[in-house]
């Protein structure tokens, strides 16, 4: 599976942006698609994630801001990101996983200025 993220940028705080995660290859069994970010000097931080079935899980600094959603047709994960604060800037990094296996796209830029 090879991810190809994309849709970052520099926005002001309040604006929104959307992420997108592109998958080609098989993705047959595929049971966890998910955005994660690192900031500059912290770790990588889970923000959304998808889970088979249909439920989600949000980053409580995220939660009722940002959106994440797929589209079975186009093998394709949105992070729907509003409200945007400085504090999310960060890398975004999308993550499909089989199983243990975990596969991750290049990582996308977000800025959000003051």
């Amino acid at each position: 599976v090879q991810l190809q993220a994309s849709g970052g940028g520099l926005v002001q705080a309040g604006g929104s942006l959307r992420l997108s995660c592109s998958a080609s290859g098989s993705i047959f069994s595929i049971n966890y698609m998910g955005w994660y970010r690192q900031a500059p000097g912290k770790q990588r931080e889970l923000v959304a994630a998808l889970i088979r079935g249909g439920s989600t899980n949000y980053a409580d600094s995220v939660k009722e801001r940002f959106t994440i959603s797929k589209d079975n047709a186009k093998n394709t994960v949105y992070l729907q990101m509003n409200s945007l604060k400085p504090e999310d800037t960060a890398v975004y990094y999308c993550t499909f996983k089989r199983g243990p296996t975990a596969y991750w796209g290049q990582g996308t830029l977000v800025t959000v200025s003051s």
